[in-house]
């Protein structure tokens, strides 16, 4: 039986993939460097034209991934903050090996959050899936037939989690003689890894835990992922088969995540008109007065006091996004023997009190804000602009006879993304790989721009 997880080996500060622990400064923990160095990324900075909810969208006040991103990382840290004093509630002892836990769980939290959304493709979840329908359709055949099942299924189930790995742990030969990444922390990767899993896991020996809804690593990155496990001791469900229970901290990276989704996605939602704004503050009010300590209701908080219905929205996901953060790290603090020990694995968003209005206003999103028209429209134009961009580009890369159009189409690959110099003998997997890269790595915009260019449907501008 594997011993139980240890929080100095999982607060590890060495960075990927083989730089010592860092002392610590005062002020500047190792994990506040790790947020910074996502910021500073160009993979982050891309964020700001990628969606959210709506694409491509003509008001200001509209998330996009960027804007999540950092609201995310806001509510992460103060969960992590507090779900980490209420551990040393239970464990006080932690404090002696760990004096600034609290603190660093806050930063190590707060800085995969800022990541974890650094590898989502264009258009939202919906450029997921049209990068997996692209590779199950007839017309990816020629490509992927002859690589191994768990390298189709990389393709075929196409995953912004195990894309976001990839970010932050590769450099490219022909950028850089390493292959570190952001050269991030191990305790920030092992937090980012909410799906600490290749894409293909033995049927029999599924666990059906909360770690295992989806995959968070390529097969290209397993070596990889195993190293982060090995560092931070993290615990083998299926022994060397790459397949784990995750880092403690990535219950939190979740639970911020689902938090921020839920009331802020809706809140747009309100605020474009697609769901009624009265049907919607009645339900956020429900789920406020669902606290277990919900303070009586302050003046103007029934909503007859405010200026308009927009101000009492703002009171209301203000003050719910700190009653979801209070009560999830009270949760945490019970879970976390269990969590430590390998025997829990659900979100801990589904054991708050107003769970189920937090599932209605979800699906009230789904109905009214991720199914309306103009995201339908704009998603289902998605399917062909990404499908379109990787059969171009993948015609031309295994083009043998390498025609002059394939040549033009190879010469607007920039060279990391390309079989060329250090990369020349990559496998016909990895060259794949290389161009999801690139078509996931593309704002909304470009990716679009790129397809009207290369099927002649519009010219750059300047021509």
């Amino acid at each position: 039986m594997s011993l139980p997880l240890s929080w100095p080996r999982l607060l590890s500060t060495r960075r990927y993939p083989d730089r010592p622990a860092e002392a610590p400064q005062p002020g500047r923990s190792p994990y506040l460097a790790d947020y910074d160095r996502v910021v500073f990324s160009s993979a982050f900075r891309r964020l700001q034209r990628k969606t959210q909810v709506m694409p491509l969208p003509e008001t200001d006040f509209v998330h996009t991934r960027l804007t999540h991103s950092l609201e995310t990382a806001c509510v992460g840290r103060s969960l992590g903050r507090l779900s980490a004093r209420r551990v040393l509630e239970n464990e006080p002892a932690i404090a002696h090996e760990l004096p600034d836990f609290a603190q660093d769980c806050g930063d190590i939290v707060a800085a995969a959050c800022l990541a974890h959304d650094i590898g989502n493709p264009p258009f939202g979840h919906s450029g997921e899936d049209a990068i997996s329908a692209y590779f199950t359709s007839r017309a990816a055949e020629r490509f992927i037939t002859g690589l191994g099942t768990a390298e189709q299924s990389d393709l075929q189930h196409f995953e912004g989690n195990a894309a976001g790995f990839r970010i932050l742990t590769h450099t490219y030969p022909a950028l850089s003689s390493g292959s570190a990444g952001l050269g991030l922390t191990y305790a920030t990767l092992g937090a980012f890894t909410k799906y600490p899993r290749p894409s293909v896991i033995d049927p029999g020996k599924r666990q059906n835990g909360a770690s295992e809804k989806k995959y968070g690593h390529f097969q290209a990155e397993n070596p990889r992922f195993k190293l982060v496990a090995a560092e931070l001791g993290l615990l083998p469900k299926d022994g060397p088969a790459g397949f784990y229970h995750r880092h403690p901290l990535a219950f939190l990276v979740e639970a911020a995540d689902d938090i921020c989704y839920r009331i802020i996605d809706f809140e747009d939602g309100l605020k474009l008109g697609l769901i009624d704004h009265e049907r919607g503050l009645a339900l956020l009010r429900q789920l406020r007065a669902a606290a277990p300590n919900a303070r009586p209701k302050s003046a103007g908080s029934g909503g007859l006091d405010w200026r308009d219905w927009q101000e009492e929205l703002g009171y209301l996901r203000a003050t719910l996004i700190g009653q979801l953060v209070d009560e999830t790290a009270t949760r945490f603090a019970q879970h976390a023997p269990a969590i430590l020990a390998g025997t829990y694995d659900a979100s801990l968003i589904k054991e708050l009190s107003g769970y189920e209005f937090l599932q209605e206003i979800q699906q009230l999103s789904v109905n009214k804000l991720y199914r309306s028209r103009p995201v339908l429209e704009i998603e289902a134009a998605g399917f062909e602009v990404l499908g379109g961009l990787l059969d171009v580009f993948l015609s031309a890369i295994f083009d043998k006879k390498e025609n002059h159009r394939s040549r033009k189409l190879l010469d607007l690959l920039p060279a990391q993304f390309r079989a060329i110099g250090p990369q020349a003998g990559a496998s016909a997997y990895e060259q794949i790989l290389l161009l999801t890269d690139y078509v996931a790595g593309m704002t909304d915009q470009h990716a679009l721009s790129l397809y009207k260019t290369i099927k002649g449907i519009e010219l750059p501008k300047g021509f």
